[in-house]
């Protein structure tokens, strides 16, 4: 929706929307979601992975499944390391995205990526491990979904293989609650402002989390981005 009151596109997006409006947010949020997360740490968490990698697998990790890609940041830094991964994701936008990634890096030969549900996906492989990064898990909110995950990740694994990830551990979210944040980014002349308002239920154990995304250049609001 065009304003003519600021010179600024306002792009909503809620789950009982029409369909029509989700990929337009979703393409929008892919295109800042590497500055917002330009100081994730993946080598850190990767030399973690490899950690457990020889810790709990008795025969060498080799291919890795990637439940929840992104933009393959986690799928990189692996791929630099000797792996061949494979990643998943339900957003066209953050596949593309790491597909251009990865053809810039040259690893094209160690990575493959497909749209499709982490609970549903299909593919035609078995891997020595698989992977559920940054709080993946997490949104998968009823029984039947992550119950459908779990499952699906353990049919693509070989016998002995490991299926890490990572989630909010709910005693200490009820002990330190979800506040509401702010995230500034600055990168030449474009700023991003993201402002997190986060709701809890304890009675449904879940947290659901308001986005609103504002996009400057040269200090002038170009775009605002709300995910509900």
């Amino acid at each position: 929706m065009t304003t003519s009151v600021l010179p600024y596109t306002t792009v909503l997006f809620n789950e009982n929307l029409p369909s029509t409006t989700k990929p337009e947010v979703f393409k929008r949020y892919a295109q800042v979601y590497d500055a917002l997360y330009q100081d994730k740490d993946y080598q850190a968490e990767c030399d973690f992975l490899e950690d457990i990698f020889r810790q709990y697998r008795s025969d060498t990790v080799t291919n890795v499944l990637d439940l929840g890609c992104g933009s393959g940041g986690h799928a990189l830094a692996l791929a630099r390391r000797g792996y061949s991964i494979s990643g998943v994701d339900q957003s066209p936008e953050m596949v593309d995205l790491a597909r251009q990634k990865a053809a810039q890096a040259g690893l094209q030969s160690r990575l493959d990526f497909t749209v499709a549900d982490i609970a549903a996906a299909s593919l035609d492989k078995m891997y020595d491990a698989a992977i559920c990064m940054f709080a993946v898990l997490n949104y998968q909110t009823t029984n039947q979904a992550i119950q459908s995950t779990l499952t699906n990740a353990r049919r693509h694994l070989q016998p002995g293989g490991l299926f890490i990830f990572d989630f909010w551990y709910g005693p200490a979210v009820l002990k330190q609650r979800p506040s509401s944040r702010i995230k500034v980014v600055n990168a030449a002349d474009t700023q991003i402002i993201r402002l997190a308002e986060p709701t809890l239920d304890v009675n449904c154990n879940t947290v659901s989390v308001d986005y609103h995304l504002l996009l400057f250049e040269n200090k002038i609001l170009v775009e605002e981005i709300k995910e509900t």
